[in-house]
């Protein structure tokens, strides 16, 4: 038994540790005490700083917090000390390229990742970047340029002495591990099949074997070994983008897929299979299609969608791709992970609910509840041993929507609207709404961060510490 504890305390760290994206382990949840009630800008306000904008999220090393910013072409990492606010240093990224669309991203929307005194930071524009406590550069890995049309969104991972960073872009995808020391690679894997994506890898320590790095995906949940980067199981039927982090509990895994209705835009709802589609169609006999030679009317017209490395032709690996795209099925699922390996999609599925899903926002598990946040402020809450509704309801006075996912702490759940509405519920099945409060900017993204009897919120423009003054 003291091995164990051993073994999963650099997983998991302490539920008060915020150290990565939606803290310990992606959970959202923190053991917190002692929090306010109401937030906002005339309401506990321990301190706030103005902040150059930024959609990444913050977290919190020690006495420090970071997060990244931008102005103008400067992409910057910022330390800031967690009791006054007072910046302690301010450093410019490298850059290696410019990129003029973003989608609803913006050049720094991956949140840091640190340890408690170094940091690690992925730009989109360069790659990896490591400082050290006093801001200094430690290492830099370039990457990219990559294949992205709405920008990046996956966060790096801290996984003992090693970074793990997600990749999945329109083309060449895979998980990368580097060293915490000195940012050499340890190993590569390629994910293929997989398009762009925006989730974030949560880890899982089995009784026996490798811990696993569990990645949510186009189309499919996968799990690989945080030792050499193998494909150990994997769930597949998921829907096409996948933008949310999923949340481990014992031995289950809950992760939320969701993609909106492609009918209308170009994929017709049955194809033929790639060679029958070449052995009728293809008459140069190059082993693709041009536009001329696609048998369908409607995906002619917006092949543009889908010559994901935009050569004017769709190859066997778009081809697929679209396949796996029309059989694929939005929800939110729980996985028992039980050791098995290779496709295990029809034997550890214990659930799917696929009503009033979110787009973005990761679902949260807190108190033996499993909440699921759509836009428009519709939250359902869920048990998570059977996947049956318990309570859904609308949010009262923030019903835009959400790029924040929702945390947990202290009896509370906190949500965060992209219109700057901030929502204090009290836990529980059937939730109740405890305030809704209103920081008076137009657009908040971030997920707040919780450590000790302090909540973190990043606006756009801002970013606040909240606790009960003494």
């Amino acid at each position: 038994m003291t091995l164990l504890i051993v073994l999963l305390f650099p997983l998991y760290l302490l539920a008060s540790d915020w150290t990565r994206f939606r803290g310990p382990n992606g959970t959202g949840v923190s053991d917190a005490k002692d929090l306010p009630s109401e937030y906002g800008p005339a309401h506990n306000v321990i301190w706030k700083i103005d902040l150059s904008p930024g959609f990444s999220s913050p977290v919190v090393g020690d006495e420090k917090l970071f997060v990244t910013a931008f102005e103008k072409d400067d992409l910057y990492t910022i330390a800031i000390d967690r009791k006054s606010g007072k910046t302690l240093w301010r450093q410019l990224a490298p850059r290696a390229r410019s990129i003029t669309k973003y989608g609803v991203n913006t050049p720094v929307s991956p949140t840091p990742v640190t340890d408690g005194q170094n940091v690690y930071v992925f730009f989109e524009t360069f790659g990896l970047v490591s400082y050290g406590p006093d801001g200094n550069e430690r290492w830099r890995v370039p990457l990219g340029p990559f294949s992205l049309p709405y920008g990046f969104g996956s966060s790096p991972i801290l996984v003992g002495d090693n970074i793990l960073m997600l990749v999945d872009a329109d083309v060449d995808s895979f998980l990368l591990a580097v060293s915490t020391k000195d940012g050499k690679q340890i190993w590569k894997t390629p994910r293929p099949g997989v398009t762009h994506g925006f989730s974030t890898p949560v880890l899982y320590q089995p009784q026996t074997g490798a811990m696993q790095a569990i990645v949510s995906g186009s189309y499919n949940l996968i799990s690989y070994s945080v030792d050499t980067g193998e494909k150990l199981w994997w769930v597949g039927g998921m829907a096409w983008q996948a933008k949310s982090t999923p949340v481990v509990e014992g031995d289950t895994v809950y992760v939320h897929s969701w993609m909106a209705d492609m009918s209308g835009i170009g994929l017709p709802s049955k194809l033929d299979s790639f060679d029958d589609v070449l052995k009728s169609n293809d008459k140069d006999h190059d082993g693709k299609l041009s536009s001329e030679e696609i048998p369908y009317d409607e995906l002619r017209k917006m092949m543009f969608l889908f010559d994901l490395n935009h050569d004017k032709f769709i190859d066997r690996a778009e081809w697929d791709n679209m396949l796996a795209r029309n059989t694929a099925k939005n929800g939110v699922y729980a996985v028992k992970i039980d050791g098995k390996r290779g496709d295990v999609s029809s034997t550890n599925v214990l659930w799917r609910y696929d009503q009033a899903l979110p787009n973005i926002p990761s679902p949260l598990l807190y108190r033996n509840v499993l909440y699921i946040l759509r836009e428009g402020g519709i939250l359902t809450s869920l048990n998570p041993a059977t996947g049956e509704i318990i309570k859904q309801g609308r949010v009262k006075d923030a019903t835009d929507g959400y790029f924040a996912s929702p945390v947990a702490a202290d009896g509370k759940i906190f949500l965060f609207s992209e219109g700057c509405k901030f929502t204090v519920l009290k836990a529980g099945g059937e939730w109740e709404e405890l305030g809704v409060y209103d920081f008076d900017e137009a657009e908040c993204r971030a997920t707040p961060a919780i450590v000790g009897s302090n909540v973190f919120v990043r606006t756009r423009n801002a970013l606040y510490c909240f606790g009960k003054k003494v």
